[in-house]
């Protein structure tokens, strides 16, 4: 017996069977994987799988975790029979096992799984994006009409009408990537560009304060450097759900605070599985007022001189009045700004401090003994506390608080941002072509972009740069995004701020023109395309893996191909060259290479920067090349010789104050309630902690964690995942008491913008005042329009963020009812 599953890929009934026992068997798994929610770092047990297995491949999971775990497919029958994980190194950090999570082990149900896209989709004449009505067409008549219309864009509107959307569902891919480079994006430049953007939905926050303190993109020290620490801070950063495969920091942190005993304080508005496993003391505050409590801990170790003046005295500008640039007024030091002789003549005392945050005072000035008191300390920043309205001023005041205590440069200490690590250099001539358009826009800003992007400038979030790479101070747009092109990527509605007045947006074909999505699963986004292209699970292609946050540990990945490609899905690769065959630029897209001679030739041309690393052949062979590339200590030469090794920022220092952004503060026109500063002060903004006490009809501030069961939206749609970890929203007792709500009701979140049904979890973990609601649930609207799955961004606002122009969307306000 043979079933159809596609016009020319048929499959034997027998593998058929074990394609639908793959699908089942959830009670099994939930029953040993319900307490294992993350690693543990114990050894783990010595397995070679199953016996009769034809073949054992080395494979990866590609998904945006920031980890990119090693996997083996076993095969047979022509499916992927079970998923092992890396059986290399050991528990010696450097050399240590890259051990997946749940997810990467539950990959067979995203190959199999009914979402599959199985063939190519065209939206029906006559309907909307978002009716679901679909044609099956061909491949040829897909490419064929995507081709002839986008060449009917680029004649009418230039390259500039094109849009990269983002993307991070293919991300650790090189060849096959989704991110920075890939397929698709060297088509695209090959015809002359396309739009791009900087910043991302996980980091824009961070990434713009990092720009204008610090010069540019700095991760920390390495975790391993733990051991030089007398202080270990996590600051809205939580690596046991975000980062917990074995190879990451649910390993490395958690072995690393064993063997050093380092003290390890958390600050978060959650009481976060990091809190409980790995804090000595967790430092609650409300959402949004992290740079008021740096403020107060600021104003503790200027009064007891707990500071390091001479490092911000020499690398710093802007804490002092002495050390302001050149044209700065009077008293507008961050010094003056702490200690009250500012513009607002508010002494920033901890009392004052508790106020906005609600931590308690004693809280406060503990916490800021003990940092001035244990240098180096090393405070790693997660990307909570930037993902707010004002989040970059929260993350500037960060970097600014781990100045003042002299840890920049340090064994032990860091760069107050994300940790980093010694990783493995990739060099990649298949993304080695420029983008030809080199005007960009924020990653959040596309549907303005689509709405009025020919008016949009400068204030807006346009960039753009002169041929000697300098930036142009009021760049404009000239025509607005006509084409999307999204590939991986999920962002068009179920991860951007408010679908509902997405849906609209895009609904409107006579603004976007085409939408060309390619994915392997029926995500929401692809609902919303003209047309779906049915992708590769990376089970079905090769690639070379680059690697994810391993500490001192570099890392390189060969995937091989497991089974052939399923249904009438095509890699990326396959895809592009059949539409550069119709724009004419075949040869100049491929160059006469196939997917693995690309692959091939990525490896040979990495091997220089690497030694030790195998060639191509040897490496697919072991899988998995490990080296240790000792700890990463940032920003070493900076602070060994300032001069000869300055920094990327005007003054070649550490800007706590920035004169880019006075100037901006002074010429923008921005929308009310938004406010940018020169110094990283504490801001009010629109929903936070300050309009929730006057807001009678949504009076709670709702905020978002990236959550165990899901990599964003990715394994989203996963049954033995979504049975381990249930979508919940958490709510403070003292706030589900009068609200009659009890743990485990079915619950309804609304306000203006959207509502959504989830599960309540009462809890004391969560701030009151405060829910949490975590991202990437698949939105799942009823016929009324209330989201079935529990999302978050049906009630997450539109609005970007005043400096950065990126996603606020742990900045909202909220009410919940029982459902």
């Amino acid at each position: 017996m043979t079933i159809e599953v596609g016009a020319d890929r048929k499959v034997s009934r027998r593998s058929f069977m074990k394609w639908s026992g793959i699908a089942g068997g959830s009670a099994a798994l939930v029953a040993t994987t319900a307490h294992l929610g993350m690693p543990g770092i114990g050894t783990a047990a010595n397995s070679d799988g199953m016996l009769d297995a034809e073949q054992t491949v080395w494979s990866a999971c590609l998904v945006n975790c920031g980890a990119r775990c090693p996997l083996r497919f076993q095969v047979k029958d022509g499916t992927v029979a079970r998923v092992l994980p890396d059986n290399t190194g050991g528990d010696e950090i450097g050399n240590h096992r890259i051990p997946a999570c749940p997810r990467g082990r539950s990959i067979r149900q995203r190959i199999y799984s009914p979402d599959r896209i199985k063939k190519p989709l065209k939206r029906k004449p006559g309907t909307k994006r978002g009716d679901e009505q679909w044609e099956e067409i061909s491949w040829e008549q897909a490419l064929d009409e995507i081709a002839e219309k986008y060449q009917q864009l680029l004649a009418d509107y230039g390259p500039e009408s094109q849009f990269y959307a983002y993307a991070t569902g293919v991300i650790a891919g090189t060849v096959s990537g989704s991110y920075y480079g890939g397929a698709l994006q060297r088509l695209l430049k090959k015809m002359g560009g396309f739009l791009s953007y900087y910043g991302d939905y996980s980091t824009g926050g961070i990434t713009e304060a990092m720009r204008v303190t610090l010069g540019g993109y700095i991760d920390s020290n390495s975790t391993d450097d733990l051991v030089n620490s007398k202080l270990y801070v996590l600051w809205g950063h939580s690596p046991m759900e975000t980062k917990m495969c074995g190879g990451s920091e649910a390993f490395y942190a958690q072995k690393l605070i064993r063997d050093t005993n380092v003290r390890t304080i958390v600050v978060d508005p959650r009481h976060s599985d990091s809190v409980q496993l790995m804090a000595d003391e967790h430092v609650a505050l409300k959402p949004g007022t992290d740079a008021a409590l740096i403020a107060g801990i600021a104003h503790v170790l200027i009064s007891e001189d707990l500071h390091e003046q001479e490092f911000l005295d020499e690398y710093c500008v802007g804490f002092d009045e002495s050390t302001l640039p050149e044209g700065a007024p009077e008293n507008s030091s961050y010094r003056a700004y702490v200690m009250g002789d500012g513009p607002d003549g508010i002494e920033k005392t901890p009392e004052w401090a508790s106020s906005v945050t609600g931590t308690p005072v004693d809280t406060i000035v503990k916490f800021a003994r003990e940092l001035g008191n244990n240098k180096p300390s090393m405070i790693h920043q997660g990307w909570g506390a930037q993902r707010c309205a004002n989040g970059e001023n929260q993350s500037r005041a960060i970097i600014t608080l781990n100045a003042m205590l002299g840890n920049v440069g340090l064994p032990g200490g860091g760069a107050g941002t994300y940790p980093g690590s010694s990783a493995v250099t990739i060099n990649s001539a298949f993304d080695a072509d420029p983008n030809p358009v080199t005007k960009k826009i924020s990653h959040f800003t596309w549907p303005d972009a689509i709405d009025h992007g020919a008016e949009m400038k400068g204030e807006d979030g346009v960039r753009d740069w002169d041929e000697d790479g300098n930036p142009i101070w009021d760049p404009q747009l000239e025509v607005p995004i006509k084409a999307i092109w999204a590939y991986g990527s999920n962002t068009l509605i179920n991860q951007h701020s408010d679908i509902n007045g997405t849906k609209e947006l895009l609904r409107d074909d006579s603004k976007c023109e085409l939408i060309v999505l390619c994915d392997n699963q029926m995500t929401s986004s692809a609902k919303f395309a003209d047309y779906v292209l049915p992708g590769t699970s990376n089970a079905e292609e090769g690639d070379v893996v680059q690697q994810g946050l391993a500490a001192n540990m570099g890392y390189s990945i060969v995937a091989t191909k497991a089974i052939d490609p399923l249904y009438e899905s095509k890699t990326i690769y396959e895809i592009c060259t059949e539409l550069a065959r119709r724009l004419g630029i075949e040869e100049e897209f491929t160059e006469g290479k196939t997917q693995e001679d690309w692959a091939r030739q990525i490896i040979e041309d990495s091997r220089e920067a690497n030694p030790g690393m195998p060639g191509y052949d040897e490496l697919q062979e072991m899988g998995v090349w490990k080296v240790d590339n000792g700890a990463r200590v940032a920003l070493r030469e900076f602070r060994e010789d300032p001069e000869a090794n300055p920094l990327d920022t005007p003054s070649g220092k550490i800007e706590i104050y920035s004169a880019e952004v006075a100037r901006k503060a002074e010429e923008w026109n921005l929308p009310d309630g938004d406010v940018v500063t020169a110094l990283p002060e504490q801001i009010n903004t629109w929903e936070d902690f300050e309009a929730a006490k006057t807001n009678s009809e949504f009076p709670l501030q709702m905020i978002s964690y990236h959550f165990k069961g899901r990599t964003h939206s990715s394994y989203g749609n996963v049954p033995w995942l979504k049975q381990a970890h249930r979508q919940v929203i958490w709510i403070n007792p003292v706030d589900a008491k009068p609200r009659g709500i009890e743990n485990g009701d079915e619950v309804i979140v609304y306000n203006g913008r959207g509502q959504t049904k989830v599960e309540a979890k009462v809890t004391p973990r969560i701030f009151p005042g405060v829910t949490t609601l975590p991202e990437g649930a698949w939105y799942n609207p009823d016929k009324d329009g209330v989201d079935q799955g529990g999302g978050p961004n049906v009630l997450t606002k539109y609005h970007p963020t005043a400096l950065a122009k990126s996603n606020p969307q742990y900045t909202n306000l909220v009410e919940v009812k029982k459902a």
